[in-house]
């Protein structure tokens, strides 16, 4: 199961680029590295579930609701667009379909599974009000490359710039927000992608806002220069590890209390499986030294502490 950024990307293309990741391959990774093994290297398929295809419509009809003038985003006019978005999500992946039809197993209707996205979509009006908003980018590929030829990519759900230029990096979620000690899986993303945006633009995000439409919260983390900095020398040894088990073939399991949501447990030698042969793949290139790179002077211009979280 790969990201979306993954159809994107251009620089990857490049012979010269020792390989790239997004923030949910690093985070498969980091969670697993068998895992990642089944999902980036056996490309194992994975039956979708219902919790990720509502993430998706939800996703579609907030960034249809910015198509419309700013007068008209409103609650209902966001529910009305519900049904468009759930129509092209179908559309791109009829799999998803077949999860709501009248003969699925144990699932809910259609009408009642798009009255439960309506209630998520209701409370991302608690949090926001979009008629004030004119976001700069919506659904935004970026992808960099370091120093060291590592191309790091993704999508990002939503930009607001000010007038000023600082810069705001907004992405929904779903579920609800992690207990305390457990949002650095998200925040992990979030600078993922002010780290690109640091690399492409030279501009350092004043926010990163991490809006929780399960339960209605707001997670905002305001790095600095440092902690992106910190955060490429970690991608890097992610990508360095994942090299190593390229080339031994040596991809242990790590279990955890994610376990039970994995759909490849059968397979999995902690719980009695075996994985499939190896399949034979060219050494990956270690990463090779990095040299600090220059940052323009435009990161002196912004000042974290002046944007708001909402």
């Amino acid at each position: 199961m790969d990201s979306p950024a993954d159809a994107l990307t251009s620089i990857a293309a490049d012979a010269d680029v020792v390989g790239s990741l997004s923030p949910s391959r690093a985070g498969d990774f980091l969670t697993c590295p068998l895992l990642y093994r089944f999902r980036h290297v056996d490309r194992l398929p994975e039956q979708p579930s219902l919790d990720a295809v509502r993430g998706t419509v939800v996703h579609r009809a907030l960034e249809l609701l910015f198509d419309e003038p700013a007068a008209e985003r409103t609650p209902e006019r966001a529910r009305d667009l519900l049904g468009p978005a759930w129509s092209q999500v179908g559309e791109a992946e009829p799999a998803v379909l077949a999860l709501l039809s009248p003969h699925a197993a144990d699932g809910p209707t259609e009408e009642a599974w798009l009255e439960q996205c309506g209630r998520v979509v209701d409370r991302y009006f608690t949090l926001e009000d979009p008629r004030r908003l004119e976001p700069a980018e919506r659904e935004l590929y970026v992808e960099t490359v370091t120093g060291s030829r590592l191309v790091l990519r993704g999508i990002v759900d939503r930009l607001d710039v000010a007038p000023d230029g600082r810069v705001r990096v907004v992405d929904y979620k779903t579920g609800r927000s992690p207990g305390v000690g457990f949002e650095a899986r998200a925040l992990f993303q979030m600078r993922f992608y002010a780290l690109v945006l640091l690399r492409s633009r030279g501009v350092l995000p004043a926010a990163l806002q991490l809006m929780y439409l399960g339960n209605g919260e707001i997670i905002t983390d305001r790095p600095d220069e440092r902690d992106l900095l910190a955060l490429e020398r970690k991608v890097e040894a992610i990508w360095q590890a994942i090299s190593e088990a390229r080339t031994s073939g040596d991809w242990q399991p790590r279990p955890s209390k994610l376990c039970g949501w994995c759909a490849h447990q059968a397979l999995c030698p902690a719980y009695g499986g075996t994985p499939p042969p190896f399949p034979p793949v060219l050494p990956v290139p270690p990463v090779p030294p990095q040299a600090p790179a220059a940052t323009g002077s435009v990161l002196a211009t912004i000042d974290p502490a002046s944007i708001s979280s909402t």
